[in-house]
């Protein structure tokens, strides 16, 4: 009875097994022997699958560590590793099991792009923009609508900004796009079952590391130390898959580390590197330039708004000066900032993010700003070097660019009433007298200064020329100047004193019959005086915290509840002078005279040395109240030509919009699809030439012909001949040589003889011949079209894997599938 069963069921599956399947093992002629052969085949089947998908598990290990490696770029451009890490980690996870599950059949393809759309445009929202979220869970349509917008602006946004750039303005999702994207392409070229396939995955990886060393720094996160696992593990990787690396014969797998070792270490630490950033040829939207020198319009504020309350701040220590502008260019008119091709790069202001980076060693605060009526400029009052601003309206953050050169600030929309907005930063160490003198000048680039009167060099060299450091020259000149000067604004009511800061100005100041002026002028005069002592100096504008006599007091801060709170007065506006010296950075100096110092007729006015200058300086210019009324584009007051026109609005915006088009351009993602088809269609040629037996590669070639044909829009129907008529006759060629071809082919398919790999490598010579031949007879767009075609390859690519695979699995079991495909073939010529 069991016997009888045993012999039904074989009849009936027998048949149908050898039909559709060629991994069962070889055919008993009893049942139970077939029995046996159909679970021994279910076994391996089985254990090939667990192997497979240890591999692709490996593999996609390997694609999240190097894509990671490649996102840690960005670590030090956000500033928040803890906030890097949950997103980046999370994504490419993510791609990754998104990739894995395209390995079960049902969930290819389609099933894959609906979770890549909804992992990126509702999941990386959520994750990088949790402030606009539902309970930080469910996804508002500001979430969703943030995170469309965020997917590519978040790419201008770190490029556009000074790192650290922060966390905020879904500026995360960069990091998330490039992680969830590049990893899952990369991904499924690695899990490929063609072993050669993988090595396309690098590309996707190379364009992560590409993309993050120009979104990064010049620096990098452990720049060296990530370069140099990414090299050895991305090698090992690659030979394992393409079967270079055989653990078990151990002496080229230990080559094969040794070598990439060697290759990684030599091409991040021995070779000079130059990273290309973004970020430093990215210009930004507002030009300083277009507005007016802070400096000429100081004086305004005392005769507009002496006792008015310009600006109020709590949280700040006393005694502590709050800065406007910095300038260090003086153009023979008005001292301004400086071009940004000059060292200095006093113009250089940057959108900033959360955070602002800074090197600055002294006293942390945290300070909250109010600006009152009558502070109405675009320079924002700050104070030490900002680590962190913050603005009570959120739109306001848009017109925020800061100079962590200078530690200072402009806002573009332009001061106004009620505005409230709070600094943390660091108040640097003041050095002490001892400590200034016995320091030397810094040595830094500056930009000239044009058009200084003579007697300013005579006047620096005459108090301090013998002066044995920067610092104490420094001393030096600003307790001349507070001696030998007297202090009047030169408003009604004043003793006569011009206003501006130019040559006419300070030539006035030192070599008239009396040295008087307020400190818009001695900034200047000590400014240049230390120029023409190569001393590095700036003039800087912003509020003191005076007494009556002009000097700093802590005495006009009060607290309350353990808040300090001081309001600014249009009398507290003020210029000084910033010093570089060595191991101090920049440091104050004060050169105006007390204000209380007031000069009368009675008073011998004449300065100690007076001065005489060569020659006629210009004459004085009429606005009682500025030099000029722009900073930039006007004639020297030496006769030199005029500045060049500035540019026109249309060549900035070309400027701007030019590196955008030619590196934000889809014809860069065109061309990497392109190039990936070709390189993909190179490398399946290179294997089927190469691989299996002669009689395989023959067969081979002449399905790469029938291949081409079929993509440049061929029907290809019959037996070889008929195909190799059918082609010739549609691309009107000559079909000797592919008549010729078939012929082979067919002699090597059914002759049942053996040929030597030399004659196969002959044969594949004359299939490239006629590939040639084919693409040669198309129209160039269609010939272009035909290049980059993919009909057929995937089918292919199964038929000769699977076939492959079963011809080295056993070899009775290759033996009996070569045996029924020829007959099969037989049939069908």
């Amino acid at each position: 009875m069991t016997a009888d069963i045993l012999s039904r069921l074989s009849t009936r599956l027998l048949p149908r097994l050898s039909a559709n399947t060629s991994d069962t093992g070889s055919w008993a002629d009893s049942p139970q022997s077939a029995i046996w052969t159909i679970g021994n085949g279910t076994r391996h089947a089985a254990s090939a699958t667990r192997q497979s998908r240890t591999a692709s598990i490996g593999s996609l290990a390997v694609i999240v560590i190097l894509m990671l490696l490649s996102l840690s770029n960005l670590i030090d451009v956000y500033g928040d590793p803890a906030a890097w890490a949950i997103t980046a980690i999370t994504a490419t996870l993510l791609g990754a099991v998104i990739t894995f599950a395209g390995l079960v059949p049902s969930l290819r393809l389609w099933w894959q792009l609906v979770f890549l759309a909804g992992s990126q445009f509702l999941l990386g929202p959520i994750i990088t923009l949790p402030h606009t979220t539902i309970a930080h869970v469910i996804p508002s349509l500001d979430t969703i609508s943030q995170g469309w917008y965020a997917m590519l602006g978040s790419f201008t946004y770190l490029i556009s900004i000074d790192p650290p750039v922060g966390t905020a303005d879904g500026s995360l999702m960069a990091v998330w796009s490039m992680g969830l994207l590049l990893t899952f392409l990369a991904g499924s070229f690695a899990v490929s079952s063609n072993a050669w396939l993988s090595l396309v995955s690098a590309l996707p990886l190379a364009a992560a590391m590409a993309s993050c060393a120009l979104l990064g720094t010049s620096t990098g996160w452990h720049r060296a130390t990530s370069g140099i696992i990414t090299a050895i593990l991305l090698i090992v990787w690659l030979s394992w898959r393409v079967g270079f690396l055989e653990w078990k014969r151990w002496v080229p797998s230990l080559i094969i580390p040794a070598l990439a070792a060697t290759l990684a270490i030599a091409g991040t630490i021995a070779i000079p590197q130059h990273r290309l950033i973004l970020r430093d040829h990215y210009e930004p939207p507002i030009n300083p330039y277009d507005y007016t020198s802070p400096l000429s319009g100081m004086r305004s504020y005392f005769k507009n708004h002496k006792d008015d309350v310009l600006l109020s701040v709590t949280g700040l220590p006393a005694g502590t000066p709050v800065r406007l502008a910095v300038m260090d260019r003086f153009d023979g008119s008005v001292w301004n900032l400086s071009d940004s091709a000059q060292a200095s790069d006093s113009s250089d202001y940057r959108r900033v993010g959360s955070s602002i980076a800074t090197d600055e060693r002294g006293k942390p605060f945290t300070a909250t700003f109010h600006v009152h009526q009558g502070l109405g400029d675009t320079w924002l009052p700050l104070a030490g070097a900002a680590t962190r601003v913050r603005f009570t309206t959120s739109d306001d953050a848009d017109s925020f660019y800061y100079n962590s050169g200078t530690d200072s600030a402009i806002f573009a929309a332009g001061l106004r009433a009620d505005m409230t907005y709070s600094e943390s930063g660091v108040l640097p160490t003041v050095p002490s007298a001892s400590q200034i003198s016995n320091a030397p000048a810094a040595h830094i680039d500056q930009p000239p200064a044009d058009d200084v009167p003579d007697a300013v060099g005579k006047f620096a060299t005459a108090v301090a020329g013998g002066q044995a450091t920067g610092g104490a020259a420094a001393e030096t000149i600003t307790k001349a100047l507070k001696d030998s000067g007297w202090f009047s604004h030169g408003l009604q009511g004043d003793y006569p004193s011009a206003a501006g800061h130019g040559s006419y100005r300070i030539n006035a100041l030192l070599t008239g019959t009396a040295m008087v002026g307020d400190s818009e002028q001695y900034a200047s005069a000590m400014a240049l005086m230390a120029r023409e002592l190569g001393i590095p100096s700036r003039v800087v504008m912003g509020f003191l915290p005076k007494d009556s006599d002009g000097s700093i007091s802590k005495s006009r801060t009060t607290t309350s509840d353990h808040t300090t709170t001081i309001a600014f007065t249009g009398n507290d506006v003020a210029a000084w002078v910033e010093i570089k010296l060595n191991d101090f950075g920049w440091v104050a100096f004060y050169p105006t005279p007390k204000e209380t110092k007031v000069p009368d007729d009675t008073q011998n006015l004449v300065p100690p040395k007076p001065q005489t200058l060569v020659r006629q300086p210009p004459v004085p210019l009429t606005n009682p109240l500025r030099d000029q009324t722009q900073a930039k584009g006007l004639s020297s007051l030496s006769g030199v030509d005029a500045d060049p026109p500035a540019s026109s609005v249309w060549d900035r915006v070309w400027h701007i919009a030019r590196p955008i088009l030619v590196y934000g351009s889809p014809l860069w993602a065109l061309i990497l699809v392109c190039t990936m088809i070709l390189a993909y269609k190179a490398l399946l040629l290179a294997r089927a030439r190469r691989r299996g037996s002669p009689k395989t590669r023959v067969a081979a070639g002449w399905e790469a012909v029938r291949t081409l044909a079929l993509q440049s829009g061929v029907s290809v129907r019959g037996t070889r001949r008929e195909q190799a008529n059918g082609i010739a006759h549609e691309l009107h060629t000559s079909p000797k040589l592919l008549q010729q071809l078939s012929r082979d082919a067919d002699y090597v398919t059914f002759s049942g003889q053996d040929i030597p790999p030399a004659q196969a490598d002959r044969y594949w010579n004359q299939v490239d011949a006629a590939r040639a031949a084919l693409l040669h007879s198309l129209p160039r767009l269609r010939r272009l079209v035909t290049m980059l075609s993919l009909q057929g390859i995937a089918r292919n690519a199964v038929r000769r894997d699977s076939t492959t695979r079963v011809r080295t699995a056993h070899p009775a079991e290759s033996h009996h599938e070569t045996t029924r495909q020829d007959r099969q073939q037989s049939r069908l010529s």
